[in-house]
């Protein structure tokens, strides 16, 4: 670490052992396990690699929202008392290593090249979905953004609450509140908070928050809570499509004759790229109404979700439009990312 050695964060870094892995080919991907798709990421443990703490984590708006010197010396200096106090830790993780994954052997030793962080989990994901195993709820929208259950941190403090509104604040959360566990797992950090709601059962209709105060609040959440932005996110399984758009209103659906469980969209967005790549013929203002003369899903309240979530990368689907009234029918070819060096 650059910090100088006499600076308040220097200090902290001063009583850990302070370690930077440049590349991951023989490193216990299952002991550090976390979101690949972070900027940048922290382990605190002691000697026999049971984690005190995780620093890091993002959300869609910026990947060092929750990011900065005051947190980061905050959390080593919890940590470091945790240490001292010999506070009992959660064992070690099961040990996975990047040789475990066939894919990832094949596209990095085979080829004589470095595993890198970001193909750790893409290889992963691509790995499950060949094994059949791919959830794309749990390993595609990873990492649930807490501002959706009306929590914002006041980071510097680390998980202390600036504000409390929507479902956290229905369930009686506080600004001022500290949060200390997360479904009953205890946390330091952001990063652990992140990592931690990321584990939930998607299908779970609420999350336990306990808080410094003793108080331990359930949090409804919301419905399709799990989603996020993948925008961010470099994933071979997520089918690129050139196309953002929005769900229709109640009154949009009763408009246009479309069912109100429907999950009928307006296009707000299309790439350039959609006409290079021949992704589709759409239009800003188009409604999707159908997607392979599929109108309504147990999940999905777009097109686009449904395609995210129904279709592999690289699928072809039939999209019902409504277009200046009329109802016509357009192919889309989707398309599936591929990693650059």
């Amino acid at each position: 670490m650059l910090s100088p050695k006499d600076s308040p964060l220097g200090k902290q870094l001063g009583r850990y052992v302070c370690v930077r892995i440049t590349r991951m080919d023989d490193v216990d991907v299952g002991l550090f396990d976390r979101d690949w798709n972070n900027t940048i990421y922290f382990f605190a443990m002691n000697a026999d690699e049971q984690i005190y703490f995780r620093y890091g984590g993002r959300d869609s708006a910026s990947p060092d929202t929750y990011l900065n010197v005051d947190s980061l010396e905050l959390a080593l200096r919890q940590g470091a008392e945790m240490h001292e106090r010999g506070v009992k830790l959660p064992p070690r993780p099961k040990a996975l290593y990047p040789r475990e994954i066939p894919l990832l052997v094949q596209r990095t030793f085979a080829q004589r090249q470095c595993v890198e962080c970001h193909l750790i989990g893409d290889f992963q994901n691509l790995q499950r979905e060949q094994d059949g195993v791919l959830d794309k709820l749990t390993h595609l929208y990873r990492s649930p953004d807490i501002k959706t259950l009306g929590i914002e941190l006041d980071v510097p403090k680390g998980l202390v609450v600036k504000q409390a509104s929507g479902a956290a604040a229905a369930a009686g959360m506080q600004a001022g509140d500290k949060i200390v566990a997360w479904n009953g797992a205890p946390v330091l950090t952001f990063g652990d908070l992140q990592y931690q709601y990321d584990k939930v059962d998607r299908k779970s209709t609420k999350v336990t928050a306990q808080v410094e105060r003793g108080a331990s609040l359930e949090i409804a959440l919301p419905e399709r809570w799990w989603w996020t932005d993948l925008r961010l996110r470099q994933s071979s399984v997520d089918p690129r499509l050139d196309f953002e758009d929005r769900p229709l209103s109640a009154d949009e659906k009763k408009k246009f004759g479309l069912p109100a469980d429907g999950f009928a969209s307006m296009v707000k967005y299309v790439s350039d790229f959609a006409k290079i790549r021949k992704t589709h013929e759409l239009r800003t203002g188009d409604i999707i109404y159908a997607v392979d003369k599929v109108e309504r899903d147990d999940l999905a309240n777009t097109a686009e979700l449904f395609l995210k979530l129904r279709k592999k990368a690289g699928q072809a689907a039939a999209l019902s439009v409504i277009r200046d009234g009329k109802r016509i029918e357009m192919p889309l070819q989707s398309y599936q990312l591929s990693f650059r060096k």
